[in-house]
């Protein structure tokens, strides 16, 4: 998309803290991409590492955000999953920010906000997909090989421009149906605070709705495990 500025990298520690300081030295500006391939210190959520090997997509978008919007999330991950979508894959949302294909990671999000910036980082295993505690991983080559990373970014751009422009239209009633389509766990068993709940789905104001008997429980955060 020609409206995006892009700053592209062979390898920097990692594309989120280098966003970070564009918007520390006051150089950021809407609509921006970080886009690096490879990163020696990529993160995750709780800072947890990210393993950022060559041939893989890792990209953090710059958009102008005066306000933190709480179902942002969603219409992240609705823009991740419709981009692995278009290359005929089928992936699904597990909360709060994972994207699995046959219930393996395939991309994560980490989403952080910075004076009037909200930075949002995306990884997504395309040639390779490492080894950690945390999860089961793969890579679209295991299941359609060939997928060019320059094409990914450039349907990401695209899936990004459409969702996150519903969220900021007021349209959240089609991001949120769209995300409950695609999410792991609707209707089963999860935990919350180490008890267990029936996810019913999320509310028109972005927060879980878990069900104990007959009793409905609003949750924001993400205090819960599926």
């Amino acid at each position: 998309m020609s409206d995006y500025k892009l700053y592209s990298f062979d390898k920097i520690p990692s594309t989120q803290e280098y966003a970070h300081e564009l918007i520390a030295k006051g150089a950021a500006a809407d609509k921006t991409i970080i886009l690096a391939a490879a990163q020696s210190a990529g993160r995750g959520r709780f800072r947890r590492k990210w393993v950022s090997h060559h041939g893989n997509l890792y990209v953090s978008f710059i958009y102008k955000m005066p306000e933190r919007m709480p179902t942002l999330s969603y219409a992240v991950a609705c823009a991740v999953a419709e981009t692995l979508i278009s290359f005929g894959l089928k992936p699904q949302i597990k909360w709060p920010n994972d994207i699995l294909i046959d219930s393996k990671k395939i991309a994560g999000i980490l989403i952080e906000y910075s004076k009037n910036f909200v930075i949002i980082g995306i990884g997504v295993n395309i040639k390779s997909n490492p080894t950690v505690a945390e999860n089961i991983t793969t890579k679209t080559d295991n299941i359609k090989p060939g997928i060019e990373i320059d094409a990914m970014l450039s349907e990401l751009m695209k899936q990004m421009d459409i969702w996150k422009g519903k969220i900021m239209r007021g349209d959240f009633e089609s991001v949120r149906a769209r995300w409950m389509d695609l999410t792991t766990a609707l209707n089963s068993e999860i935990l919350y605070r180490n008890r267990p709940g029936i996810f019913c789905g999320i509310s028109e104001e972005g927060a879980l709705v878990l069900r104990r008997g007959s009793e409905y429980i609003l949750v924001l955060g993400d205090e819960i495990s599926i």
